[in-house]
């Protein structure tokens, strides 16, 4: 089967869900409000509340919240065959990730720009704020030691990627200078920004002394450089410690200085990168060579694949960037749809061409199967498969392999950077919320929460070692990044409803993808942490994964009973904020 056929029907129900669903949610459910005053306008303060372009603010929304997970996900999920992963990301993207993210924003506008974990408070309850904190805390450690894993890794892999990605930073500057400092426009030089970074690849790629090699810098594997690290591990600790000073210093910036700008460039990357793969799909007409189900898969896809595919489907870090960064930028409340529900929309675009390039990469359905062989080695090729398949893809439009991998690196290292000091900054917001809400003044403070935020994150890269070597501790907590995700987005979900409810709305549009889930997400987890992490089934038994992830799913439950008693409470235990306007 040709791989236009699955773009073009993913595209349309895409258009049609944004056109018409969006639409639909946003006039007769949101009812939202063209004139009401949003956080951004009522609190502004030039370094988080923002009043923002609508393109601009979709940049760093859309950006943020991609990072290199709608392209892992998918990739991995292949394993079960191209129909499951293509079937949960077009339908969840349009009835799940769309009410979601956009009702996370306008639920934050209507209050004060609040984090959804905040906004638990009011809605269900004491108790259940802090249970979800507890869970958005692992979720943003997760992703930050995580991520600062991967962008290392890419460095390693992709010297000739890091010039571009480091050049971006002045860039972004000095077009954050130039727009809210002498009034001039962001599209032009942000074009022309990306450009350069663009060129500057292409000679890379093809220049030695122009890619920074760490590892060759320092003699390879077969080296050891020092406090006992071969040059590759030392690479890797540079890498590491070079992210965590940039990300400590971007997420403390205002935000027009760096994160808004250089977002806007990286929105130009989404349109050219996915611009050059549909158009290297179109003109180069693959053949779908993955299974539509694979068989010989010894790893059931229900219900796994609701957690493997997360960004890309359906993610609860969308609610948090939402309620955290985006909410506060928002110019109009109107503007929420697009930057919401069309934020969703642009990552299950990224999202569908990954199934695509991943489908479309194999000779044939048995080397396919020879290189997917088990669930497992999915996870270890995912990423390094996309990247091969999309090189192969652009030269459909007559991009060298090599010039096309080096710039699809550039974009995935982009969105893996932009969604790691987001989350840091993310941090720092819900360290601050926790001095407020137990008088500890000093949390309260950017650089105290902030250094906290860094510092942690960066322990838990370093000290333990990870399955995948030094500097990958943060992958010995990864397998409940999937549950703890979905969790939040079924909890976000519920926040929604509850709301909803309360305003005398209909609710079934985010009760019915909640209820689903939360069902899927609560059984994928109880499989995990009773039957594999427990040591109760064939495998042996994980203590570190069977704790945490146990006190996550009681917190789960507890935070469903609470939520289902302020429903029967009949919105009793909500109160009223002089924001909800609706």
């Amino acid at each position: 089967m040709s791989a236009i056929i699955l773009a073009v029907v993913g595209m349309a129900v895409f258009f049609l869900g944004y056109k018409y669903y969006s639409k639909f949610v946003a006039e007769r459910i949101y009812r939202l409000d063209p004139d009401y005053v949003t956080p951004a306008h009522k609190y502004k303060d030039g370094v988080d509340f923002v009043p923002t372009n609508k393109w601009v603010l979709w940049g760093h929304h859309f950006t943020s919240v991609a990072g290199a997970a709608p392209i892992v996900g998918p990739a991995i999920a292949i394993y079960w065959g191209w129909l499951p992963a293509f079937l949960w990301v077009v339908l969840g993207t349009v009835f799940a990730a769309g009410v979601h993210d956009f009702g996370a924003l306008v639920l934050s506008v209507r209050n004060k720009g609040q984090s959804v974990g905040t906004l638990a408070n009011k809605i269900i309850g004491q108790r259940a704020k802090i249970l979800f904190l507890f869970i958005i805390l692992i979720l943003v450690l997760m992703v930050n030691a995580v991520f600062a894993w991967v962008i290392s890794n890419l460095f390693i892999n992709f010297p000739s990627a890091v010039l571009s990605v480091f050049i971006q930073i002045p860039l972004a500057i000095w077009i954050g200078y130039l727009v809210y400092k002498r009034s001039g426009n962001m599209l032009f030089p942000s074009i022309a920004a990306l450009a350069t970074m663009y060129v500057t690849a292409i000679i890379a790629a093809r220049v030695p002394a122009l890619q920074i090699d760490l590892p060759r810098y320092f003699g390879g594997a077969e080296n050891t450089v020092a406090f006992g690290l071969d040059g590759v591990s030392m690479s890797f600790f540079v890498w590491i410690i070079v992210l965590m000073i940039y990300v400590y210093i971007a997420s403390t910036l205002p935000v027009w200085k760096l994160l808004q700008p250089r977002d806007y460039i990286n929105s130009h990357q989404l349109m050219v990168g996915l611009g050059i793969l549909y158009l290297g799909l179109l003109f180069s007409n693959p053949e779908v060579t993955a299974p539509m189900m694979n068989t010989e898969a010894t790893t059931p896809w229900f219900p796994l694949l609701f957690i493997t595919i997360a960004c890309g489907a359906i993610s609860g870090f969308h609610g948090l960037v939402a309620s955290g960064t985006s909410s506060k930028q928002l110019n109009k409340e109107t503007d929420a749809r697009f930057v919401g529900y069309f934020g969703a929309v642009g990552e299950g675009l990224l999202a569908l061409i990954a199934i695509i390039a991943v489908a479309t990469f194999f000779a044939n359905p048995g080397a396919f199967t020879a290189a997917y062989d088990s669930f497992g080695t999915a996870g270890n090729i995912g990423l390094t498969t996309f990247i091969q398949g999309a090189g192969q893809l652009a030269t459909g439009i007559f991009i060298p392999a090599d010039i096309a991998a080096t710039i699809v690196a550039v974009i995935v290292v982009s969105f893996a950077a932009t969604t790691l000091d987001t989350s840091v900054r993310l941090m720092r917001y819900i360290i601050s919320e926790l001095g407020s809400e137990y008088k500890i003044k000093s949390l309260t403070k950017m650089h105290v929460a902030t250094t906290i935020a860094v510092v942690s994150s960066a322990a838990l890269v370093l000290l333990p070692r990870g399955p995948q070597g030094f500097g990958s501790g943060g992958y010995l907590l990864w397998p409940l990044f999937g549950t703890s995700n979905q969790l939040l987005a079924g909890i976000t979900l519920l926040l929604i409803t509850l709301w909803l409810k309360r305003q005398g709305r209909n609710y079934l549009i985010t009760l019915i993808p909640m209820v689903f889930l939360m069902i899927m997400t609560l059984w994928a987890m109880g499989q995990q942490v009773f039957f594999q992490w427990s040591g109760l089934g064939d495998a042996e038994m994980n203590l570190l994964l069977f704790m945490l992830g146990a006190v996550i799913f009681v917190f789960a439950i507890w935070i469903m009973l609470e939520a289902v008693s302020a429903l029967r409470k009949n919105n009793t235990n909500i109160p009223t904020d002089k924001d909800q306007s609706m």
